[in-house]
Order: C-alpha cells, then sequence, then structure tokens
C-alpha cells in the first residue's frame, strides 16, 4: 500500500495539511486527537448555517429537521459498530464521560463491599479513577490484570483473578500508550463464565480497525469521535439495553424525563434517559459525517495502512542511535512510544517542535503503566490515515539531531 500521500490520497482531505502558515505540519499526536476532513468542517458549517435549532422540542420544520439528523447518527452508529438496537447507543461527551456514567449509574448502584472490580495495568486514566472512585463509595476492591515486560497483558493468573467475586471487568481494548491490542474477545468470554459485566475502552481502537459490538459480545462499549476525525465534545456509550433500563439516570434535568411532579419524576426512555438537557448537537451529526467517511475508505483498508505503517516507522525509527521502545512490535496500533538514552522526553520534543513536528511526551494519562516500566514519561509518536513515509522519515532525521544535540 502506498504510504506517501496518507490512505488513497486521503492527505488532501484535511485543510490542516493544505495551510502553509501553521506550525507542525509533521502531526504525529493523532492518538490524542486527529485532524479533521474537509467532510465534517462542511457538516458543522451546515448545521450552524442551515439547520440551527434544538433537537427534540420544536415540532416546528427546522427543529424537526435537526432532531431526524441528530437522530440519524443512532443508526450510523449502529451500523459502524453492528449494534442490534439504535435504542443502546447513548450521546456522551466522549469516552471519559461514558465511562463515569457506567461507574455511576451501574457501578454504584450494583456493587457491594466484597465484589471485585477487575480492570489492567495499562489502562487510561479514565478507565480506572472511575473505578477507584466507586470502589471507594461501595467498599468493592479494585483487581489488576498485570502488564508483561513486552507490554502485553500477562494473563497467567487470570483464572484467580477472574472468580464468582468479579462483578465488572474493565478493559481497554488498544493501548494509548504501548498500542497493545489485548485479546478482549477471550477476555469477555472468560468475565461471562463467572457472570461479571463487561466494558471495553474502545477509544484507540474504533478509529483504527473494523470493531463489531456483537462480535466483542461486552455489555458496554465507549469511544470518543474526536480520535477518528469528528470534532471534539462528543462520544458514545453502547450498552446492554437490560442493564440500561435497569440504570437510573446519570444526570437530570431537561429531555431525560417522562413526566415531573412537585415531589419527584419518572425517567424517559432508553437512550433519552441519559442525555439530559441540550446536547452537543452540531457535534454528534458531524461524528455520523466522519463515520461515513471512514466506512468510505474502509476499515479494513485503514487497519491494514495504520499496520504498513507501524511497520515501516518501528524499521526506520531502529536507525536512531539510543532509541528504546515501549510496546510488543505485533498485535499493537499505529502508536509508538520511546525514550532516547541520556536524554529527558520533553528536551526531545522541544527540538522536534523546532522542527516542525509534533508529538506528546509526558506519562499519557496512564501512571500505573509508567510506573511498571520504571520510567516517568515517554515519547510517543501516533499515527492516523492522513500519515505518511515522509513523516516517518522527518521525525527519524530530527530524532537523530536531538540525540546528537543532547549528547
Amino acid at each position: 500500500m502506498d504510504l506517501t500521500d496518507g490512505l488513497n490520497g486521503c492527505r488532501q482531505d484535511f485543510p490542516f495539511f493544505r495551510a502553509p502558515e501553521a506550525p507542525n505540519r509533521i502531526y504525529l499526536d493523532s492518538a490524542a486527537t486527529t485532524q479533521k476532513p474537509q467532510v465534517v468542517l462542511d457538516r458543522l458549517l451546515q448545521y450552524y448555517t442551515k439547520e440551527n435549532a434544538n433537537v427534540h422540542r420544536g415540532l416546528y420544520d427546522l427543529s424537526s429537521r435537526a432532531t431526524e439528523s441528530y437522530e440519524a447518527v443512532r443508526n450510523t452508529v449502529a451500523r459502524f459498530l453492528n449494534v442490534p438496537d439504535s435504542r443502546s447507543v447513548i450521546f456522551t461527551r466522549g469516552a471519559t464521560e461514558s465511562i463515569n456514567l457506567v461507574a455511576y449509574a451501574w457501578g454504584r448502584h450494583q456493587l457491594r463491599a466484597g465484589d471485585e472490580i477487575l480492570v489492567t495495568e495499562m489502562e487510561h486514566h479514565s478507565n480506572l479513577i472511575p473505578w477507584q472512585e466507586t470502589a471507594r463509595v461501595t467498599g468493592a476492591r479494585l483487581r489488576f490484570l498485570p502488564v508483561a515486560d513486552d507490554g502485553t497483558l500477562d494473563l497467567t493468573d487470570l483464572d484467580h483473578l477472574l472468580t464468582p467475586r468479579t462483578k465488572l471487568l474493565a478493559c481497554v481494548h488498544q493501548s494509548n500508550v504501548l498500542g497493545t491490542i489485548n485479546p478482549v474477545r477471550d477476555l469477555i468470554r472468560r468475565a461471562k463464565q463467572v457472570g461479571a459485566v463487561t466494558l471495553i475502552d474502545g477509544a484507540q481502537s474504533v478509529p483504527h480497525q473494523p470493531v463489531n459490538y456483537v462480535d466483542l459480545g461486552c455489555d458496554f462499549l465507549v469511544f470518543s469521535g474526536h480520535k477518528l476525525g469528528a470534532p471534539t465534545g462528543v462520544g458514545v456509550l453502547i450498552g446492554n439495553p437490560d442493564l440500561l433500563e435497569q440504570m437510573p439516570p446519570f444526570l437530570t434535568g431537561g429531555e431525560m424525563i417522562d413526566e415531573v411532579f412537585r415531589d419527584h419524576a419518572t425517567w424517559n426512555t432508553i437512550p433519552h434517559k441519559f442525555e439530559a438537557g441540550t446536547p452537543n448537537i452540531a457535534q454528534v451529526i458531524a461524528l455520523g459525517t466522519a463515520i461515513e467517511y471512514l466506512e468510505r475508505l474502509g476499515l479494513e483498508a485503514i487497519h491494514t495502512y495504520g499496520q504498513e505503517l507501524l511497520t515501516y516507522a518501528l524499521e526506520t525509527l531502529s536507525a536512531v542511535p539510543g532509541i528504546r521502545f515501549f510496546g510488543p512490535g505485533k498485535h499493537q496500533g499505529p502508536v509508538i512510544s520511546f525514550t532516547l538514552e541520556g536524554t529527558h522526553p520533553q528536551d526531545v520534543e522541544f527540538v522536534l517542535n523546532k522542527e516542525g513536528i509534533a508529538v506528546r511526551t509526558g506519562h499519557h494519562c496512564a501512571q500505573p503503566l509508567l510506573k511498571h516500566f520504571g520510567v516517568s514519561s515517554l515519547i510517543r509518536a501516533s499515527f492516523y490515515i492522513y500519515s505518511t513515509r515522509d513523516d516517518v522519515q522527518c521525525l527519524r532525521d530530527a530524532l537523530i539531531k536531538a540525540r546528537e544535540f543532547f549528547s
């Protein structure tokens, strides 16, 4: 596959790369957020200039059209991830809010002292801190699947960690730091054998590979729009309808009600029960456009392109003196985290920025994982459909320059 102009030449679809006055033309921080294709920006503008009205609140034509566009995205998401019931698709502000919704509306009402929550050592803080707080409030115990030295999950003691006391397995599909693609189907199957509810963090996997909700078999799946070319401020929770029906609202106010009395209220049906107030209408509508754009490129092609670019990057960057990679090198998404011997990651980032290269350094919202490897900061280069072979070569050359500058 040609790695010179993005997948199928799609780099030209992103205005960011056509603006010569902007810095950091070599954008290698797509695991944090992606650039947006023109079709997404156009859809935002169309809504605000021709369709701007609140949803679910008016019978006049403008409001009806806005509601139809907004609700159509549930069907788009359901098709995209093979979700049988579009009522299972709940719009949130991002994966973080989606996980917190489950932690509050399910975890705090279902978990008790003596119950156990199983997470992995490589979780993003967004899939760890909500469960820490849930355990603190309910008396449940938090347990961890450890990470092996090669960056994969160590499943040696899985039978001892997954027991009838395990009420929830919360696991990242693809690590935002190591790129590790975890065997979530097997973990979900094993969790079901002990009666545990399962939540999968798909923030990094959904943009990069085909994800099939039915095939995974999880109870909850979350992802963020801004990591797949959609605007910020929109995410999705997909939930088992039976569990969602049992869960109380996460937020209260307008739209999530059925009937309100002076001293109590009754709740709307799912998914509206979990969407209080005016939602991020434009962002949700543009999320649908972003998903349709990815579908035209093809998720299998996106996955293949990412894997080929990852392989090329690992080979190319291996020529940099003193580089140390963190990650398995296989069963890995297009994310590379590394250090340069004798050089602080932030110093490296300073040099790369001067060369017009955007990478991220720091703990990447995964401090327990970095502590496992005995480091406090890593350099991360992450790729997406618009990344190219030239980007990788420029990164290699700049890293060599940084190494020489600080040696």
